[in-house]
C-alpha cells in the first residue's frame, strides 16, 4: 500500500511532465508554422510575379482569371441578350416610292416560332420592318397587330427553334429588386444595363385619355433605340417591355419605365387571336384619393380608386356602382391607386366578370359586374386592318346591333385612320359609316373587300354618314393596283 503523501508527489510529477510536453510541442509548432509561412510568402511572391507577367502578356492563364465569377446577372443577361432583336423600320410617302425615313428600336422574342413583342411607337406606320437576331441573321418582320392605348405591337418572323424569354409575373416584382434592361441604344446592339425597381404602378401621363399607364420604374439606363427591349429579373425571365424615359435632353437621366409583362401577356394574346385588343370597359371615370377626401369618407389607410362619374347602362352602372364609391379590390387584388386599377381592368375582356369590393358609407360592399366593350355590348369586337384596309390606312369593323337598329343593316364603321394615309388626305374622320362604294350598297366588311377585288384602278367614291351629324358625306380617292 502506497502512503498518501507518496501519491501526491506522483501526481505532481505526472502533471508537470504533461504540461512541459504541451509547452514544448506548442513552441515547436509555432516555430515550424512561422518558418513554413515565411517560405510560402517568398514562394507566393515569385508565383504572383510570374502570374502578373503571364496575365499581362500571354493568354495562357485567361481562363483562370475571368472578370467576375458566374452570377445570376450573367446568366440572366445571356438569356436576355439572345432573345432581344434589333428592329429597323422604313417609311414611305403615300405618293412616293422613295424611302422617306427610318426608325430603329428593339423587340423581344416570346416564342420559339418567331413572335416578337415591341412598342407600337417603334413600328407604327412602317412600310418595311427588318428584324436582326443576336446571331446576325436577318428576317422580314410581319406585322400582326398593335395597340396604341398600351403602346405595344406584335410582330412575327418565319423561323423556328429560336431563343425566347419566359414571361414572369410582374405583380411579384418587389421595389428594390434587381433587374436588367436589354436593348439596342444608339444602334449598339445587345446592350445590357442593370438597376433596381424604383417604383411600381407609375403614371407619367405619356398616353392619351384611354391609355393604360401602370409602368415599372427602374434606374437601369435606357436610351433611344432601347424602346421595345426587355426588362428581365435575375432569373432571366421577362418582367416588362422598356418603353419610355423622363428626360429634358432625350437621353437617359436616371429613370426609365417599362410596361408590366402581365399587361403584355393579355395584349399579345388578343392580337394573336383577334388582331385587335379586346378591352373590357367598366364605364366609369375615376381619380386618386387624396387625404381630405379619404377623411371625408372615413377611409383609412388611404387607398383605392375614387369613382367620379358612372356612364348610364355601362357595366359599373348595372352592377350598382355609384359616384363617390371607392374601389378597394378587384378579383382579389387590392387597388393601391388609379394606375394599378387601370392595369387590373386592362387584363380582362368584354363579357368577363369582376368581383369588386367598394367603400361606401363606412362599410365594404361586395358586388359583381360584367365588363362591356366600347360599343356597350358584351361581345368581342373584330377589327379589320389588313389587305386593302392597310393600303388605305384605316381600321374598320361591322356595325353592332345598336348601330344596325339606328342606321340600317348595311354599312361598315371606320374605327381609325392613319396620319398621311390615302383616306386621311380626304379629310375623312374616324366614326364614319360607309354606306356605299361607287353607288353600290356596302353590306359588311367582307362585301366591301369583294367590291375592291372587282374594282379597277382609278377614282373611287365612298359615301356614308356620321352618328352625330346630319346628312350624307362623299369621299373621293384614287385606287392604285399593281
Amino acid at each position: 500500500m502506497i502512503p498518501l503523501f507518496s501519491k501526491n508527489i506522483l501526481w505532481t510529477i505526472v502533471l508537470t511532465t504533461i504540461v512541459s510536453s504541451l509547452l514544448c510541442m506548442g513552441l515547436f509548432y509555432f516555430i515550424l508554422i512561422y518558418k513554413i509561412e515565411k517560405q510560402l510568402a517568398l514562394h507566393e511572391n515569385s508565383i504572383v510575379e510570374v502570374a502578373k507577367h503571364k496575365i499581362s502578356w500571354e493568354s495562357e492563364l485567361d481562363d483562370l482569371f475571368p472578370s467576375s465569377m458566374p452570377t445570376a446577372f450573367t446568366e440572366a443577361a445571356e438569356k436576355g441578350r439572345l432573345s432581344v432583336v434589333y428592329i429597323k423600320c422604313q417609311y414611305k410617302n403615300q405618293t412616293e416610292s422613295s424611302v422617306r425615313s427610318q426608325n430603329n428600336g428593339s423587340g423581344v422574342l416570346i416564342s420559339e416560332d418567331g413572335y416578337i413583342v415591341t412598342n407600337n411607337h417603334v413600328v407604327e406606320g412602317a412600310g418595311k420592318i427588318t428584324i436582326t437576331l443576336s446571331d446576325k441573321r436577318v428576317f422580314e418582320g410581319i406585322f400582326i397587330g398593335s395597340d396604341e392605348n398600351s403602346d405595344l405591337a406584335l410582330l412575327k418572323i418565319e423561323a423556328n427553334q429560336l431563343p425566347y424569354l419566359i414571361m414572369s409575373n410582374s405583380d411579384s416584382l418587389a421595389i428594390g429588386e434587381w433587374v436588367l434592361a436589354i436593348g439596342n441604344p444608339f444602334n449598339l446592339q445587345s446592350t445590357v444595363t442593370a438597376g433596381i425597381v424604383s417604383a411600381k404602378t407609375r403614371n407619367i401621363n405619356m398616353m392619351e385619355k384611354n391609355g393604360v399607364e401602370s409602368f415599372i420604374q427602374t434606374d437601369a439606363a435606357v436610351n433611344p433605340g432601347s424602346s421595345g427591349g426587355a426588362l428581365v429579373n435575375t432569373n432571366g425571365h421577362l418582367v416588362g417591355i422598356n418603353t419610355a424615359i423622363v428626360s429634358e435632353k432625350g437621353q437617359y437621366e436616371g429613370f426609365s419605365f417599362a410596361i408590366p409583362v402581365n399587361v403584355v401577356k393579355k395584349i399579345v394574346q388578343d392580337l394573336k387571336e383577334y388582331g385587335v385588343v379586346q378591352r373590357g370597359w367598366l364605364g366609369v371615370e375615376f381619380e386618386d384619393l387624396d387625404d381630405a377626401t379619404a377623411k371625408e369618407l372615413n377611409l383609412e389607410p388611404i387607398r383605392g380608386a375614387l369613382i367620379s362619374s358612372v356612364s348610364k347602362d355601362g357595366a359599373a352602372y348595372l352592377a350598382g356602382i355609384k359616384p363617390k364609391d371607392v374601389v378597394l379590390e378587384v378579383n382579389g387584388k387590392p387597388v393601391t391607386n388609379t394606375a394599378y386599377f387601370m392595369e387590373i381592368i386592362s387584363l380582362y375582356r368584354p363579357g368577363e366578370k369582376l368581383d369588386v369590393k367598394i367603400w361606401r358609407k363606412n362599410q365594404v360592399i361586395s358586388m359583381t359586374t360584367t365588363l362591356k366593350n366600347h360599343l356597350n355590348t358584351y361581345d368581342p369586337v373584330a377589327i379589320y386592318k389588313t389587305g386593302i384596309f392597310e393600303n388605305l390606312g384605316i381600321e374598320v369593323r361591322n356595325l353592332d346591333a345598336l348601330e344596325r337598329a339606328l342606321f340600317g343593316n348595311t354599312g361598315i364603321f371606320v374605327v381609325s385612320i392613319k396620319k398621311e394615309s390615302i383616306l386621311y388626305n380626304t379629310k375623312m374622320e374616324p366614326g364614319f359609316i360607309v354606306k356605299s362604294m361607287d353607288g353600290l350598297v356596302v353590306k359588311d366588311v367582307q362585301h366591301l373587300q369583294s367590291l375592291f377585288e372587282q374594282k379597277k384602278a382609278g377614282k373611287t367614291t365612298w359615301e356614308g354618314i356620321y352618328k352625330n351629324f346630319p346628312g350624307s358625306y362623299p369621299y373621293i380617292f384614287q385606287v392604285i393596283k399593281d
